[in-house]
């Protein structure tokens, strides 16, 4: 998801309020302190930004052409099945609770 977030987050078809939420999600990505944080928990930690990333990129598919989020996806299958995968799995994976902390930080 991360590829995709820089190339939407560049991309003159997203409307700049929705870059906004993109630049979030990246900085969100790449801070070493955030509510799961890798460095202690290893790859666990990925597990709040890759549900973040799937949820502002569920906001932008709404937004803005599917075909433009799909045309960055580098992995198999349909990238809004994947979203949708994930966020139907965000509150098992990371707890409500959390889950609704990470959401804010883009809301």
């Amino acid at each position: 998801f991360f590829y995709m977030l820089i190339k939407l987050a560049t991309d003159e078809a997203v409307p700049s309020h929705e870059k906004a939420k993109l630049i979030l999600a990246i900085a969100y990505f790449i801070s070493p302190i955030d509510l799961l944080p890798e460095a202690f928990l290893g790859p666990i930690g990925y597990l709040d930004d890759l549900a973040l990333s799937a949820y502002v990129l569920n906001g932008i598919i709404n937004k803005v052409s599917p075909e433009i989020v799909q045309k960055y996806w580098v992995g198999d299958g349909e990238v809004l099945l994947v979203i949708k995968g994930v966020l139907a799995k965000a509150d098992e994976m990371i707890g409500s609770g959390l889950w609704k902390k990470i959401k804010k930080t883009v809301n």
